[in-house]
C-alpha cells in the first residue's frame, strides 16, 4: 500500500536531506510544503497520512500548523523534524498532537526504524547502513510540486541558513539547560554584505539603546571569521539573575556576564557548524569590543577593513523574560569557495 507523505520545511536544502533519507524501496507518494500555512493548503490536496514538519519557518510556525491540525482533527499523524533540540520543545510538540521527533541533520537509518515503529514501513521495505544513507528520493514521487522540488537548486544561503538552524538549535539547548528556560528559535538571516553596511545587517537592533559587544575569531582550513555579541545594557540585571550571581551590578558583573554568555553561544555554535562542514574550527581568545554604546560606534572598527562579509544573524529571546541578544557570524569572502564546494558535495 502506497503511502501519502507531505515534508513541510522553509528550506529547500532541509526539504532534499529528508527526502533523501526516506527509505529507498519505500512505497511513498511524496509531495513538499515551503512554510506551515502552504503545509495546511497541501494536507487539505493531497490528504496527507504522514507529516514531516519543521518547527522554525515563516509566516506559521510547526508549533501553529500542530495547534490547526488538533483543532481541525484533520487525519494526518506529525513527526517533528527540527535543529531545535531544546527538551521544552519536544515536550511542547508532543502536547499538540505530535508523535515523535526527529532532529536535524536528518538520519536516514534514524528514520527508517521510526517508521517502522510506527507501522508506515514494512520489514521487507527497511534498509539501513549506507544503501539507506545514499539512497535518492523514493521513485514513487510524481506530483509536480514534487518534481520541481527534485530539481530545485539550492542556494548557499539557504545552505547556510539550514546549517546555521541546526548550530542555532544547539546553542539554544545548552542555553536552556543551564538556565532551565525556553529559548525562543529565530530564522537565521544569511547575506553577503560589505562591512559598511554591517550595522544595517543587525535588525534586532536599536539605534537608541546601549549595548555591550564582546567577538572571537575562529579559523579552520578553507574558512575564517568572527562570532560577535550584542547584549543591551538593560538586561544585565535580569542575565546576572539567572547566571545566580551574587554580586550587584558593577561593570565587573557585566563583563562576566558577557563572557559567560558568549563562551555558551559561540562555543555550542561554532561546534554545531564544525560537525556539519566536517572541519575543525579553532576559536580564539573573547574580546570586549566596548561597553555601553550604540551599535554604530560597537562596530566602527569594521569600517576601516573594508571587505565583503558572509553576514550570518541570529536573535536569541528567552520566553518571558525581557532577556534578548543578538549573535552575528561574520565569516571572510575568501571562505565562499570553500562553502560552495561543500554545498556541491552535498547536493550532488
Amino acid at each position: 500500500m502506497t503511502i501519502r507523505v507531505l515534508i513541510c520545511d522553509d528550506s529547500s536544502m532541509a526539504r532534499k536531506q529528508m527526502a533523501r533519507a526516506l527509505p529507498k524501496n519505500w512505497k511513498a507518494d511524496v509531495t513538499f510544503a515551503f512554510d506551515g500555512r502552504n503545509g495546511l493548503e497541501k494536507l487539505q490536496e493531497t490528504q496527507a497520512e504522514l507529516l514531516f514538519l519543521d518547527l522554525n519557518m515563516p509566516e506559521m510556525d510547526g508549533y501553529e500548523v500542530l495547534k490547526v491540525i488538533r483543532e481541525q482533527d484533520l487525519p494526518v499523524l506529525t513527526i517533528v523534524v527540527s535543529g531545535d533540540i531544546q527538551p521544552e520543545a519536544r515536550e511542547r510538540v508532543r502536547k499538540l498532537g505530535a508523535i515523535d521527533f526527529i532532529k536535524k541533520p536528518t538520519d536516514a537509518e534514524h528514520v527508517a526504524q521510526t517508521l517502522r515503529d510506527y507501522g508506515f514501513l514494512q520489514p521487507e521495505e527497511f534498509e539501513t547502513g549506507e544503501a539507506a544513507a545514499e539512497s535518492a528520493p523514493p521513485a514513487a514521487i510524481a506530483a509536480p510540486s514534487a518534481e520541481s522540488e527534485a530539481s530545485s537548486t539550492v542556494t548557499l544561503p539557504d545552505y547556510l541558513q539550514e546549517i546555521s538552524n541546526v548550530a542555532m538549535g544547539r546553542s539554544s539547548d545548552l542555553l536552556a539547560r543551564l538556565l532551565k528556560v525556553f529559548v525562543k528559535q529565530p530564522i537565521p538571516r544569511v547575506e553577503m554584505i560589505t562591512t559598511n553596511e554591517l550595522t544595517m545587517a543587525i535588525s534586532a537592533a536599536d539605534t537608541d539603546t546601549q549595548y555591550s559587544a564582546v567577538c572571537q575569531g575562529f579559523i579552520g582550513t578553507g574558512i575564517a571569521g568572527e562570532a560577535m555579541l550584542l547584549f543591551a545594557d538593560a538586561n544585565f540585571d535580569e542575565m546576572a539573575k539567572l547566571l545566580m550571581y551574587d554580586e550587584t551590578n558593577t561593570e565587573n558583573l557585566q563583563v562576566e556576564v558577557l563572557m559567560d554568555m558568549s563562551s555558551i553561544l559561540f562555543g555550542a555554535f561554532i561546534n554545531g557548524i564544525s560537525e556539519q562542514l566536517d572541519i575543525k574550527l579553532r576559536l580564539g581568545h573573547p574580546t570586549v569590543l566596548g561597553q555601553h554604546r550604540r551599535v554604530s560606534d560597537l562596530l566602527e572598527y569594521h569600517r576601516t577593513k573594508q571587505q565583503n562579509l558572509l553576514c550570518i544573524e541570529i536573535g536569541y529571546k528567552l520566553e518571558n523574560t525581557d532577556i534578548s541578544c543578538d549573535m552575528l557570524i561574520l565569516l571572510t569572502e575568501n571562505s565562499v569557495p570553500f562553502l560552495e564546494q561543500r554545498l556541491k558535495y552535498l547536493v550532488d
